[in-house]
């Protein structure tokens, strides 16, 4: 059977698209495997309320649903969730029949595919020439508020778009919800006057999202924390929840509010842009939105909100943008279950689903195993995934991972993604167990897992893979940060014999670069200068740099700061090593026996002897020792890194994230939500002026 080609589409800073062979067969299996899981956390989410997923999971699996049925139309069936708008009814509140139905929207999530939704319409209505509404994507819970004479008589869930629950009475409790509609604001006469006929004889129909602000959530959290209650997973499904229940005293202690996107009564308005002035007139909030001529500036609205998304006082996964014309709007009509006109511009998922092609043991410099998931291609916040960590054989067992699996990845920030759930209805029965390798796959040498570890190590001296990583660490941004020297140069360095350790760079000439493959004279000259422009280095960088066990930045830092020089962190006892705040008993035994090893002695040796330049540390009255301080917003006097320096300096910790065990929190300008969390657990908040006399 012929196979067809599946294209992934780009993400905006991505310029090749990855691609698939699937044939119409292996893709109709696929299919009814993402039918049967995707039926399954709905249900679990939208009927039960206990997802088992995250929201972005469940996304990439009606994703890559929505895209396999693109290529195969033909396998489109009435009952696949991509038909479907919402999940039923609950039967504990009355059914409301909508007087129009509450669509949902399609999702796309790269910008190529945002240009062919454009393209798609503009085919439609090649004589019209389109602008657009732009809006947030709350995470929220649809409404439907209905008013007659002016008055909230009902409010209503979406259900399954055609009817949905009856939850008024907890709808009343959010204040943000007007009870009583009232013109706020100057209108023209002709659309003043056909509201205020409404209000005292007619019907107005308000849609938005009910949603819990996420400071709110997470005191709610830490009320259930002391009272020993189970947290709740995330705010979107808290505030569905509370709607949910039949005491309206519930929904009214969780502090919900509502955003209004839209009005269904026709009063005369051309534009989606006039909808939200009128909403915004008869006193409801709307999102932050604007108007864009082009999908250009769509694109920049987009960009901006990704970057503010982390300040909003709610969640919100990407933008709405729609035709702004209300008549092409309608003339676009309606396709399966959503509107032609509008598009969910989704921001780059934290969370993803793939498949594991193959499990690959990598060895670390401290000859850990640690075995990678080779995975199917797939963007995950902003980048293009091809691997995940599966951390050790422990972690394995316990997600049951095995090679052919669709799972779950993770990425936070800039940190290698991670495996954290397997999809397990979608097995096939073609699915391999893996197992941890009883010989280094590198070396050959000999594996043990050493008692009370969870890794893997290879016990050989003469691992190649560890030398590798040792100079790779060594020479690293935060170790000595010779510019240009990576993994795959270090690797030609070895192979050709050049170097052994890390002191044998600093020996290496131009004449030992430039026969080199890859090496013209210009690139060997630049990474000479970079060895040599190394030579001059702090010590808590050239501690990090020799690549003790245990012994990060931070605590890198910390020994610095306490020995002030190389000699006397070398001479230390055991004793003296515990003394240090965060240096614990494992920490300070593996610092003992790194500096008791002769080879590290000789090492140490030849890098001094090499021309290094190591800067002492002054030393200062530790008067800070054993206080935390928290940074909140910007000072004026020093640069937050400055503040950060110089408590350390005096002996201080400056840990991200404020906690019960905080001492001081800092308030500059603009402070962030840590200030609240300070305040709510009680520490003691000082300016700027009162941190300057403390450190000075």
């Amino acid at each position: 059977m012929k196979s067809k080609l599946i294209s992934a589409l780009l993400e905006p800073n991505l310029l090749k698209p990855y691609t698939i062979i699937m044939t119409k067969q292996a893709a109709k299996k696929r299919i009814a495997k993402l039918r049967q899981a995707i039926n399954h956390h709905s249900y679990q989410y939208h009927v039960l309320d206990k997802p088992e997923i995250s929201d972005a999971a469940w996304d990439s699996l009606k994703h890559e649903l929505y895209q396999l049925e693109q290529v195969y139309p033909d396998l489109i069936t009435p009952d696949s969730p991509t038909q479907r708008v919402s999940g039923q009814a609950l039967d504990k509140f009355n059914k409301v029949r909508h007087r129009k139905r509450m669509l949902s929207l399609e999702d796309v999530f790269y910008l190529e595919e945002f240009k062919a939704w454009q393209e798609r319409i503009q085919k439609l209505v090649p004589s019209e020439k389109l602008d657009y509404f732009a809006e947030l994507k709350i995470d929220g819970f649809a409404i439907a508020l209905v008013y007659k004479k002016g008055i909230l008589v009902q409010g209503s869930t979406r259900g399954d778009s055609k009817v949905g629950e009856d939850v008024t009475l907890n709808l009343k409790t959010i204040n943000s919800i007007p009870l009583k509609l009232e013109i706020h604001q100057k209108l023209p006469s002709d659309i003043a006057g056909k509201i205020n006929a409404l209000l005292n004889q007619g019907e107005i129909e308000i849609r938005g999202e009910i949603y819990m602000a996420q400071k709110v959530f997470a005191e709610i959290n830490q009320q259930r924390k002391k009272q020993g209650l189970p947290l709740y997973a995330n705010p979107r499904n808290t505030a569905a929840g509370s709607i949910r229940q039949l005491d309206p005293q519930v929904a009214a202690s969780r502090q919900l509010d509502f955003l209004a996107y839209d009005l269904v009564t026709d009063l005369g308005q051309k534009t989606h842009q006039i909808k939200h002035q009128l909403i915004k007139a008869l006193g409801f909030q709307v999102s932050l939105d604007q108007h864009c001529k082009n999908l250009d500036q769509a694109v920049k609205f987009w960009e901006e909100i990704k970057k503010k998304r982390e300040k909003l006082p709610y969640q919100i996964d990407g933008i709405v943008v729609s035709v702004n014309n209300n008549r092409v709007f309608d003339k676009l009509g309606v396709v399966g279950k959503a509107p032609r006109g509008s598009v969910a511009f989704k921001f780059p998922a934290k969370e993803v689903t793939t498949i594991i092609e193959k499990i690959v043991v990598q060895v670390g410099r401290t000859g850990a195993l640690t075995p990678v998931a080779y995975l199917k291609p797939v963007h995950l916040g902003g980048i293009l995934i091809t691997r995940a960590t599966l951390h050790n054989a422990d972690e394995i067992k316990r997600l049951d991972v095995r090679l052919g699996d669709t799972v779950i990845v993770q990425r936070a920030g800039d940190v290698i993604p991670d495996v954290v759930k397997v999809i397990k209805k979608l097995r096939t029965g073609r699915e391999k167990k893996f197992n941890m390798p009883k010989t280094c796959p590198v070396c050959g040498g000999p594996v043990k897992r050493p008692q009370a570890e969870v890794v893997h190590r290879c016990v050989s001296k003469a691992c190649r893979s560890i030398q590798k990583q040792q100079i790779v660490h060594f020479a690293s941004r935060k170790g000595f940060g010779i510019e240009g020297l990576g993994p795959q140069i270090v690797n030609q360095l070895i192979d050709q014999g050049l170097i052994a350790n890390a002191a044998d760079l600093f020996s290496l000439s131009l004449g030992d670069l430039i026969p080199l493959e890859g090496f013209a004279e210009k690139a060997a000259q630049n990474l000479v200068k970079a060895i040599e422009q190394s030579k001059k280095i702090s010590l808590a960088k050239f501690i990090f740099a020799l690549g003790i066990r245990h012994v990060g930045e931070e605590t890198s830092i910390a020994l610095a700061r306490y020995f002030g020089s190389l000699d006397k962190l070398a001479k230390t006892s055991l004793k003296e090593l515990s003394r240090i705040e965060d240096v614990g008993e494992i920490v300070a035994k593996s610092i003992e026996q790194w500096f008791n090893n002769r080879k590290h002695h000789e090492l140490i040796k030849r890098l001094i002897n090499s021309g290094l330049e190591i800067k002492k540390l002054k030393p200062v009255k530790k008067k800070l020792l054993g206080s935390s301080f928290v940074l909140t917003g910007e000072l004026d006097s020093l640069t937050r890194e400055q503040a950060k320096t110089k408590i350390r300096q005096l002996g201080g910790d400056v840990p991200n994230s404020v906690s019960k065990n905080t001492d001081y929190l800092v308030l500059g300008q603009e402070p962030g939500s840590k200030y609240q969390k300070a305040r709510k657990l009680g520490v003691k908040v000082i300016k700027e002026r009162e941190f300057l006399s403390i450190i000075q």
